[in-house]
């Protein structure tokens, strides 16, 4: 009792010397002793006059909860909230809440004077009259803000309604006036202003869009990280709320986006401390309720952001949408007309409190002045080592200066100080996930970074369970982390406590769009949009989800309004060079990187894009100018390194390309000519990158980087040198008849080979390529065909034996080269001289072996996208022969791999019958698991998904399905590996295919091949040769699926299977006068279908119904021009492949 007396006292004069921080510690302390209505209306008047606004609601809204009816809850109620949500900017609210309280004096008339103010109160907020506002655009406060309050206030031992008079009398304007310089804080009067949703346009055209991103998403420079984490904000800066205010949540507990989160929110800075005025950053409150302090809400007043108001306040007034890596902020239009605040009631006396101190140090932070913001603080952490709040101030200024090791420091120190401290707990989790993002760690200590990140916000979420800011920031996390589950969780949370956060509504659309829900992601994505219809991040990631689905109209229409909205949004040019390129719009693409760079010049992905680019096109001196600058550019995450490293190889590339500009296009032999330990880093290369999307890090190869391989390998002699052997001649470029004819014919036969699914955008530049290659393997075959049936013709008066024996023995002998370029014993001039002239030039007869065939289309493929490296993996190095295949995942971690995801349910359907009929898989060393024993075929038959799978086999395992050999009778050819894998730094499995091309392997499919290959040369060269009637060309038709089943479950290729395998087969029904005039049907992978059966007759089934109507016999493509003489050097072939326009 006497306790509880003296605080009271206490409490007196605190209020008495207007140190609201610590009447509200006090406040914290009697509630935790007893929670009275009247000390809850007390703590928020203490906190109206600290401008934290969002804890006046949360602590009257607590009152009304307790008591309705009370008298002194009514009568406090309507004028303060009303005000709370008038200063947040949410002005329909604060009306609503008004005449509510209007209507309820009116009826009950138990209090006249709240009639009046609130009747005053909605004078002037009606339409027609200026908005309410409580502070003036020139910082000075209207006196209104101090309205009396003695009805509803607590009277303590006789002094406090005092006090409380005399502050509502005190003329606040004066201070604010007084004060001018050290309190340039915005005040979130707009209800829309999100911090998560926005920067102000200078800001936002400072900042870029990952992703991918975003996706990202979702990835900026790893110093921009401790931003970028949590938000879409792009500069906001740092608000401090009173972080004493609640000892839960010592700065900033609700809502508000603590300076963490701020700071890792935005792109630019990490928001910082909103406070609302006074620092509470001292003053603990022990409820979580109160969290105060350190929120971000941070609006650019001048490029420098706002002082935002508590927690609640934060999250009402400026919920900053956390992004990931490549997202940043947006300050909404109405946002940037908010009014300006100052830091609240200041001592006129000349003697300044530790909390002006505080205060003095929030508004150094939120001016960017992060030294002397740090110095300030030192100076009250000399006096008191130990004060949290001003820990967590100096914590968010290094957060700031990106030296996140400290911040966490400095937050480790407050959470040791005040364990309640749930704001201290929310910061550092953003710091640790920021610090995940640093190139200067290891993929080990990222993923650690982004675990302990998560479990701090999970700690702070005890405090304010029902904190939408920090649901929101863990909900970030969780998407960077990839636990894409977790993360929708937090999201759908987050979005039902606060349905007005549209970075919250974008990130959940991220989320969901990972894991297949597409229908729900696009609604996230929209309702984003329909929030903020200027908010360009939403857009942009609304375009990367559409252009991820290959719905290429819908992600241009996207990045037509990004540009309206932000014309100098860099990302914006960089995705839709992304999406040109994907489309084979190269010339287009340069145009729109190029705008890219000329804003954001040192942008990587732009640079190493448009080099891309004009490598594709034949431009190589601008390429290898791109490649050099993208190599020169500094690094700030993994991502980055790796395309650098790219950059690096795919210079090498461009290097011999253009020595082979003038030679003859048969010369062009990457897999003859190029080191193979280089080609394998590239192609290692290549596909980290594509993991990092799925944060993938673990697969990176230490020995891809450059450095070991440069003394390694033979370099490409200098741009110069390589260009004095070849520049694009005028005769390469000019466009005559023949190329006209050709073109044109390829274009239309080329279309055929897109796949109508989700994830495959159509690509006309592949389209040409594919059609070209369809044309010259046609026009080879046909002539290795007539030869061999002038020989069939002579072994018909011969024996038949002689005669079969002759014909094996010149298709086998072809075979052993196996191909010229592709071949493994076949040296770059035989495979060349093989190539270029179709001839064997002892017999004087044009031969052809089944790898021949195939190395046509996959000549045309390599020049076609020289920096998607496709190459035979038997010419790779010899470290990498044995074991070194394709890996094409469906799912990894809780990712679902857009493309290939459709097959997923037949795949596991698959995976569960061999091993019901094996009783028993291999583990990641090839040594077999028993599944016969203790009912694990039961087991086996109950499983539903990898979990399952995985349970019951207890590790990482592979099984392998199996090919019915034609060749040779009775024998199974070991055909794909279905592998799954658990992630070992995130959630969830890597389930794929994969095919190790080991030399056994290879061995056996090549016989197969070449059986292939023979037993389509005996059906179409005999009694059947050049036949008009379809149903005489049956034995011809299943020949040639035979051998396209067999070349898919064979997987040669590093890259591009799919495409060269259908190419060929396009070829061969041409040569055999069959024209495929249809497409292939939505949905329908053929390299799958191959792949999921287990037997050449079940494939051909699988495709006959589709394939066979659409086939028409045809022997037009007999006039067309000869494709190898009418583009016979390299340059006229990249010519060809970049000359088309609208």
């Amino acid at each position: 009792m006497n306790s509880a007396i003296s605080e009271r006292v206490e409490l007196a004069k605190l209020c008495s010397s207007r140190d609201w921080s610590k009447a509200i510690r006090v406040l914290d302390s009697l509630l935790s002793q007893s929670c009275a209505i009247q000390d809850i209306c007390n703590r928020a008047f203490c906190y109206s006059q600290l401008e934290l606004h969002k804890h006046v609601v949360k602590d009257c809204d607590k009152a009304l909860q307790l008591d309705p009816t009370a008298a002194q809850t009514q009568c406090f109620y309507f004028p303060y909230v009303g005000r709370a949500f008038s200063a947040l900017g949410r002005k329909e609210d604060a009306i609503a809440v008004w005449e509510r309280g209007y209507e309820h004096a009116l009826r009950k008339s138990a209090d006249l004077k709240q009639l009046l103010e609130l009747e005053e109160l909605l004078t002037v907020a009606k339409p027609g009259k200026q908005d309410i506002s409580f502070i003036s655009d020139n910082h000075v406060a209207d006196s209104k803000l101090s309205t009396p309050v003695s009805l509803s206030t607590p009277y303590v031992d006789g002094k406090l309604n005092e006090t409380l008079k005399y502050q509502n009398e005190y003329n606040t304007s004066r201070l604010f006036q007084e004060r001018r310089d050290v309190s340039k804080f915005c005040n979130m009067s707009n209800d829309k202003f999100d911090p998560r949703n926005g920067t102000n346009d200078e800001e936002r055209s400072q900042s870029s869009l990952s992703s991918s991103e975003l996706a990202s998403d979702t990835n900026e420079k790893s110093c921009e990280n401790f931003k970028n984490l949590t938000v879409l904000s792009d500069g906001s800066k740092l608000s401090v709320e009173s972080a004493d205010a609640s000892e839960n949540s010592s700065i900033c507990g609700d809502n508000c986006y603590g300076g963490l989160s701020d700071l890792t929110s935005t792109n630019q800075m990490p928001h910082g401390l909103t406070n609302g005025t006074h620092k509470n950053f001292d003053t603990p409150s022990n409820s979580s309720d109160s969290g105060t302090a350190l929120s971000e809400k941070s609006e650019p007043c001048s490029k420098s952001s706002a002082i935002s108001s508590n927690s609640s306040d934060i999250t009402e007034g400026h919920c900053l949408p956390n992004n990931s890596s490549d997202t940043h902020n947006e300050i909404s239009d109405e946002a940037k007309r908010s009014k300006k605040f100052c830091v609240a009631k200041i001592s006129k006396t000349k003697s300044i409190s530790v909390d002006f101190r505080l205060s003095r140090g929030i508004a150094q932070v939120n001016e960017g002045n992060y030294a002397y913001a740090i110095s300030i603080f030192d100076q009250i952490l000399k006096e008191d080592p130990m004060y949290p709040e001003a820990l967590i101030g100096r914590g968010t200024a290094y957060a700031f200066q990106r030296e996140l090791e400290a911040a966490i420091g400095d937050f480790t120190e407050a959470i040791q100080s005040k364990p309640s401290a749930g704001e201290a707990w929310k910061r550092r989790g953003q710091a640790r996930a920021a610090l995940g993002e640093s190139i200067e760690l290891g993929y080990i200590a990222l993923v650690n970074q982004d675990i302990k990140a998560i479990e701090d916000l999970t700690k702070a979420l005890e405090f304010d369970p029902d904190s939408a800011d920090i649901l929101h920031e863990r909900g970030i996390v969780n998407f960077k982390f990839k636990d894409f589950d977790a993360a929708v969780e937090d999201l759908s949370a987050c979005v039902k406590l606060d349905k007005t956060n549209k970075s919250a509504y974008t990130y959940l659309g991220m989320a969901l769009s990972s894991i297949g829900e597409y229908k729900r992601a696009e609604d996230a994505h929209l309702k984003s949009i329909q929030l903020d219809r200027s908010f360009v991040e939403a857009w942009a990631h609304l375009t990367q989800f559409y252009q991820d689905l290959a719905n290429s109209k819908k992600a241009f229409d996207c990045l037509q309004q990004v540009i309206q909205i932000d014309p100098r949004y860099a990302k914006a040019y960089h995705l839709r060079g992304l999406l040109l390129h994907g489309m084979g719009e190269h010339r287009k693409a340069i145009k729109d990187l190029s705008v890219g760079l000329s804003i954001e010049n040192s942008n990587i992905e732009c640079l190493y894009l448009r080099a891309s680019c004009y490598h594709a096109i034949g431009e190589y001196a601008d390429a290898v100018k791109d490649y050099d600058a993208a190599l020169d550019v500094e690094l700030d995450s993994m991502e980055k390194f790796v395309l650098q490293c790219l950059a690096f190889y795919q210079k090498e590339i461009a290097l011999y390309t253009a020595s082979k500009v003038n030679s003859e296009f048969s010369w062009f032999d990457i897999d003859g000519d190029i080191d193979p330990l280089f080609k394998v880093y590239l192609f290692c290369c290549k596909i980290v990158l594509f993991l990092f999307r799925f944060n993938m890090q673990e697969y990176w190869c230490k020995r891809s980087h450059p450095k070991n391989v440069c003394e390694k390998v033979f370099r490409q002699p200098p741009l110069r040198d390589s260009l004095k052997k070849g520049k694009l001649r005028k005769q390469d470029i000019a466009i005559t008849k023949h190329k006209t004819a050709l073109l044109l014919a390829a274009d239309l036969i080329g279309k055929k080979i897109q796949y109508d699914c989700p994830g495959f955008l159509p690509n006309r530049r592949q389209h040409r390529m594919a059609g070209l290659a369809a044309i010259e393997i046609a026009q080879k075959v046909s002539k290795t065909w007539r030869s061999l049936q002038v020989d069939w013709k002579h072994s018909n008066r011969s024996s038949k034996s002689g005669k079969r024996h002759r014909r094996k023995e010149r298709i086998s002998l072809a075979s052993q080269n196996r191909g010229g370029a592709g071949c493994s014993t076949s040296s770059s001039s035989e495979t060349s001289a093989s190539y270029g002239s179709g001839e064997d030039r002892s017999s004087s007869r044009p031969m052809m072996s089944w790898q021949d065939v195939y190395s046509l289309a996959v000549k045309w493929r390599q020049i076609s996208e020289p920096c998607d490296p496709v190459v035979w993996v038997n010419k790779l190095s010899e470290e990498f022969n044995s074991g070194f295949g394709s890996h094409t995942p469906m799912v990894l971690g809780q990712a679902k791999v857009v493309r290939y995801f459709p097959n997923y349910e037949r795949t596991l359907d698959i995976a569960k019958m061999i091993m019901r009929d094996k009783l028993f898989v291999h583990n990641k060393s090839d040594e077999p698991i028993d599944l016969s024993k203790e009912g694990k075929l039961e087991n086996i038959e109950h499983a539903k998904s990898c979990d399952d799978l995985y349970e019951l086999v207890g590790e990482d395992f592979w099984l392998a399905t199996w090919c019915n050999s034609t060749a040779f009778e009775g024998k199974q050819l070991e055909g794909t590996r279905i592998t799954l894998v658990k992630m070992a730094q995130q959630p969830g499995y890597d389930f794929a295919i994969r095919t190790p091309c080991t030399p056994s392997r290879w061995e056996e499919f090549d016989a197969e091949m070449t059986m292939a290959w023979e037993a389509i040369c005996n059906a179409y060269c005999g009694e059947t040769y050049g036949s008009t009637d379809f149903n005489a060309l049956e034995s011809v038709r299943e020949a040639i699926l035979r051998m396209t089943y067999y070349w898919y479950n064979f997987m040669p290729l590093t890259r591009g299977t799919a495409v060269v395998g259908f190419v060929v087969l396009i070829g061969l029904f041409l040569a055999a006068n069959m024209e495929f005039t249809g497409n292939i049907p939505k949905g329908v992978q053929v390299d799958w279908e191959a792949i999921l059966n287990f037997d050449p007759n079940s494939f051909m089934d699988s495709v006959k119904s589709w394939l066979y109507p659409s086939l028409k016999i045809s022997s037009s493509w007999k006039d067309f021009p000869d494709v190898t003489s009418t583009f016979a050097t390299t340059g006229s072939v990249v010519a060809a492949l970049s000359s088309y326009d609208d």
